[in-house]
C-alpha cells in the first residue's frame, strides 16, 4: 500500500522536489540527478525497462493503476501539496524516479545485439531542445530506430522533459555520445552504414531516392532546430537528402523531419 506523505522535508520524496527547476539540485553536473517520469503510461514503461525505480509518487487512486511491484517505494500525496511540493500542476497524477544509466559505449551501440543485422540510428548534432529530443525519441522507438548517437552539444535524453514527450519511450532506447564530432563519423562507415544528412538545400538528392533495401545499416543525422546540421556533419555525411515538399514551404520542424525520414527508410 502507498504510504501518505505529509511533511514535504521528508527525505523519502527528495526526488520530487522542486522539479520545476531543473532534474538535478543546482551544483551538480548536467546529467547526474535521478531519471523523473511523468504518467501512468510512462511510469509503466520505465517498469518495464532496464533502469532501477527509486520511489513513485502520486496522488491518492492513481498509483493503483500501476499494479506496482512490492518492492518499489509509493508514497501518496494530495494534489494541491503535489503540485506546490514538484513545482508545476501535475496533470498526470503520478511521477517515477528511476536510477540513471550511463550511455552506451559507441562501438557496442554501432554493433547492435547481432553485428551481422541491419541496423538504424538517428545521429543528433546540437540538439539542445529536450521537448525536440523526446519528440525524436519517440518517433525512433515507432518506426524502429535502433539507438541515438549524440554529439557532445545535444540536450540530455533522460531530462524530465525528454522523458515525458518521449512518453517514457526513450527508456527502452540506447543511447551513446560521439565526444569526435563530426570525424568520429567515420566510425559508423567503419561500421557499414550509410550516413544520410538532412538539409532543405535544393542541391540535396530527394529522400526518397535513398533505397534503404540497398543499405541494410543507416544513420540519419539531424540538426538543431533552426541553423540545422552544420556544414562541417554534412561534408562527413556520405548522403545529403532533402524531404520533397510543396513549393513555398522550405523545411519542416526537426521533430517532424526525423519521423519523415525514419518512415521513409524503415
Amino acid at each position: 500500500m502507498p504510504e501518505p506523505i505529509s511533511d514535504v522535508a521528508d527525505p523519502r520524496v527528495a526526488d520530487f522536489r522542486d522539479l520545476h527547476a531543473g532534474d538535478r539540485p543546482a551544483g551538480r553536473e548536467r546529467g547526474t540527478g535521478p531519471v523523473i517520469v511523468e504518467g501512468v503510461p510512462a511510469v509503466q514503461r520505465l517498469l518495464a525497462s532496464p533502469y532501477r525505480v527509486r520511489a513513485v509518487l502520486g496522488v491518492p487512486g492513481r498509483l493503483a493503476d500501476l499494479d506496482l511491484p512490492a518492492d518499489v517505494p509509493a508514497y501518496e500525496m494530495d494534489k494541491w501539496a503535489l503540485s506546490e511540493f514538484i513545482g508545476f500542476r501535475l496533470t498526470r497524477g503520478v511521477l517515477a524516479s528511476a536510477d540513471r544509466r550511463p550511455p552506451a559505449d559507441v562501438g557496442d551501440l554501432l554493433a547492435g545485439p547481432d553485428p551481422a543485422a541491419p541496423r538504424r540510428l538517428a545521429v543528433l548534432e546540437a540538439l539542445n531542445d529536450a521537448e525536440n529530443l523526446g519528440s525524436i525519441a519517440r518517433s525512433a522507438v515507432a518506426l524502429g530506430v535502433d539507438g541515438l548517437l549524440l554529439d557532445p552539444r545535444c540536450a540530455d535524453p533522460l531530462y524530465r522533459r525528454a522523458v515525458r514527450v518521449s512518453m517514457g519511450h526513450v527508456l527502452a532506447l540506447p543511447f551513446a555520445v560521439l565526444p569526435d564530432w563530426p570525424g568520429g563519423l567515420s566510425r559508423l562507415h567503419d561500421a557499414g552504414y550509410l550516413t544520410v544528412a538532412l538539409t532543405p538545400a535544393p542541391d540535396a538528392v530527394d529522400l526518397t531516392e535513398v533505397d534503404p533495401r540497398a543499405h541494410p545499416r543507416t544513420a540519419v543525422l539531424l540538426g538543431a532546430e533552426g541553423p540545422g546540421l552544420t556544414p562541417e556533419a554534412q561534408a562527413a555525411a556520405r548522403v545529403r537528402a532533402r524531404i520533397p515538399m510543396r513549393a513555398g514551404v522550405d523545411s519542416l520542424g526537426v521533430a517532424a523531419a526525423a519521423a519523415v525520414a525514419f518512415a521513409t527508410l524503415r
